[in-house]
């Protein structure tokens, strides 16, 4: 698991885990609907995560929105799952993006605080997620994505030629970054 400061907010340092193989998705996804305050965190499903840069970017709108009050959801963690979709639908949104009981890769963020440290989270996700934990690179993101889907959800071109079915380019990675950006606006 890796701790991230945002370049133009360190007040706000992430801790993110990336997640392959996990057993309990049912339960994690139950854990967050009954409101269980210790779960607290945006547990995505990392098959429909297009890149590294667009978790960052979600994190760091959804940030934003909480330092503005402009907040769609009821906490800064549903606001990161929220901000990683194209669509301004809440509950679509996290039916796309967010856990699910099929959910076999989960990336996990938590924006941490005094109160919380990343050896608390690294405690906490270790008990609670059981998967392998893999580094978050794009290279481990990549070999998780499930791609058609990811092509439908963000309405992304078909592949070509020059981008292989199996794998988002460069240009696929920026238009979901700036789907995701556009949004509500």
């Amino acid at each position: 698991m890796e701790s991230i400061t945002i370049p133009h907010m360190p007040a706000h340092t992430l801790h993110v885990g990336l997640f392959k193989d996990v057993e309990n998705a049912t339960f994690l996804r139950r854990q967050l609907l009954d409101g269980n305050t210790e779960f607290q965190y945006a547990f995505a499903d990392a098959s429909m995560v297009a890149s590294r840069q667009a978790v960052l970017s979600a994190c760091s709108r959804a940030i934003d929105d909480s330092i503005f009050g402009r907040m769609k959801t009821r906490n800064l963690h549903s606001e990161i799952v929220f901000a990683l979709s194209a669509i301004n639908n809440i509950s679509e949104s996290f039916r796309r993006i967010g856990i699910q009981d099929t959910t076999k890769h989960v990336l996990a963020v938590k924006v941490l605080d005094e109160s919380v440290t990343a050896t608390k989270v690294d405690a906490f996700l270790g008990e609670h997620v059981h998967g392998t934990v893999v580094a978050f690179t794009d290279e481990e993101l990549w070999s998780m994505q499930d791609v058609p889907r990811i092509r439908k959800v963000y309405k992304l071109p078909p592949a070509g030629k020059d981008n292989p079915p199996k794998t988002l380019s460069k240009t696929d990675e920026a238009i979901v970054i700036g789907s995701m950006a556009l949004r509500g606006s």
